[in-house]
């Protein structure tokens, strides 16, 4: 029997930009629920997808066509495109992507991921639909029915949008989808789908869009061209943005890695990464990291250089997921009754596309970092340059999830 090949496409655009004239508190962002088992199934998804962020990292980061080059994706995105996916899945098929994504705690049925994500959902989108915007989207070709049960799901858990499509007319299908997506990000993902595949009847996409303007803008005037040390035998030109100001820093001794927190105004921070050696950094990054670093981070003036850059990424996250466990799904023993009994459904790809943008007011999610940091002393203020290959992570203050996690190896690719 012929399968039906369905596809999933995970989007992350982030944009920093401009001071907002508001302050969003953390009492805008909280959801707060009468229900005890809906607290304790947000509390193990979010502890889930904390873990799954360093997982998928490392596993992207050391997969081949990631080497030599920037890093950049959205564990949330992937985690709530995957999940929305367990709904349909079934039997081995679904075990391997609960286990996958840290779900396989005796405590979490199906109900109670979906409740946590609608929670988890709705939290990010309170904050400022101009701001923040995350959801789900299903595609179906007009010739193929899923079962009610699973698109009610995922419309009420997920925030799903549903749309009817003929994908035997490509051209009308991969304009339908690319508008979808060029509104949903912004217009930073503008062309997602160049041509389709005549056997894809399904394409279920989830979107994340963030938009921070940093608390303490960067000066215009104050960047300068300057030099981005790739390796030893690599320097690019960069636009080198710089303040002097108080600001929190960490020096964590155990990895050797210098924290810098630059907050937004808003609950979301972004927290730049410049290890002496990053491969210990990466090899021992985990939740408990940006737990310490938030703690015991401490103000202090410094000399502040952090790159301007624009990067986009794009992964085919097939074999990554497979190497993660999630294997069935890509094959013929793929079962995904939940979203069809009478057709055979398989997963065709899983593509991530991410967008960063860095610069005075604002950012896009990523940098390439750089930090010399001098003696404190009466003459001179300690210099904290990101002007070589850097970690970045946006996170949540509130509740230390992670929306982006990166790595700059590159400002100029």
């Amino acid at each position: 029997m012929m399968r039906a090949a369905l596809c999933i496409w995970i989007l992350s655009a982030v944009v920093c930009v401009g001071r907002s004239d508001h302050h969003i508190g953390h009492h805008d962002v909280n959801v707060h629920t009468d229900q005890d088992t809906a607290l304790n199934s947000v509390s193990l998804v979010s502890s889930a997808n904390k873990g799954f962020t360093y997982h998928l990292y490392r596993k992207l980061a050391a997969h081949s066509e990631s080497q030599g080059k920037n890093v950049f994706f959205s564990p949330k995105s992937v985690s709530a495109a995957l999940a929305a996916l367990s709904v349909g899945a079934r039997g081995e098929t679904h075990r391997q992507l609960f286990n996958g994504l840290g779900f396989n705690n005796s405590e979490l049925t199906q109900a109670n991921v979906d409740e946590a994500f609608q929670v988890l959902l709705e939290q990010a989108n309170k904050v400022s639909h101009q701001d923040t915007s995350e959801g789900t989207a299903v595609f179906v070709d007009r010739s193929f029915t899923p079962n009610v049960e699973f698109l009610d799901v995922l419309k009420k858990s997920y925030l799903a949008e549903g749309f009817n499509v003929d994908f035997a007319n490509t051209v009308e299908s991969v304009n339908t989808i690319n508008s979808f997506v060029a509104e949903k990000t912004k217009g930073k993902i503008d062309e997602l789908v160049e041509s389709l595949d005549a056997d894809t009847i399904m394409y279920l996409i989830s979107y994340i869009y963030f938009k921070g303007k940093w608390d303490t803008p960067f000066d215009p005037k104050m960047t300068r061209k300057d030099e981005f040390i790739v390796d030893e035998n690599i320097k690019v030109p960069v636009e080198m943005m710089n303040m002097e100001e108080d600001v929190d820093f960490y020096y964590d001794q155990a990895i050797n890695t210098s924290v810098l927190h630059l907050p937004f105004n808003s609950s979301s921070s972004m927290l730049l990464l410049l290890p002496d050696d990053m491969a210990t950094l990466e090899n021992a990054i985990c939740p408990g990291h940006v737990t310490k670093w938030l703690k015991w981070m401490k103000s202090r003036k410094y000399d502040i250089y952090v790159p301007k850059f624009s990067i986009k990424t794009s992964y085919n996250l097939k074999d990554v997921l497979i190497e993660m466990g999630m294997t069935d799904m890509f094959g013929a023993l793929a079962d995904l009754s939940g979203i069809a009994e009478d057709k055979k459904l398989v997963v065709s790809e899983v593509v991530h596309k991410a967008t960063l943008d860095v610069d005075e007011v604002g950012a896009t999610a990523s940098a390439v970092t750089t930090v010399g940091i001098m003696p404190m002393s009466a003459r001179h203020i300690p210099v904290l340059k990101f002007n070589r290959p850097f970690m970045l992570l946006i996170t949540d203050r509130a509740t230390e999830n992670t929306l982006f996690v990166g790595k700059i190896i590159n400002p100029n690719i």
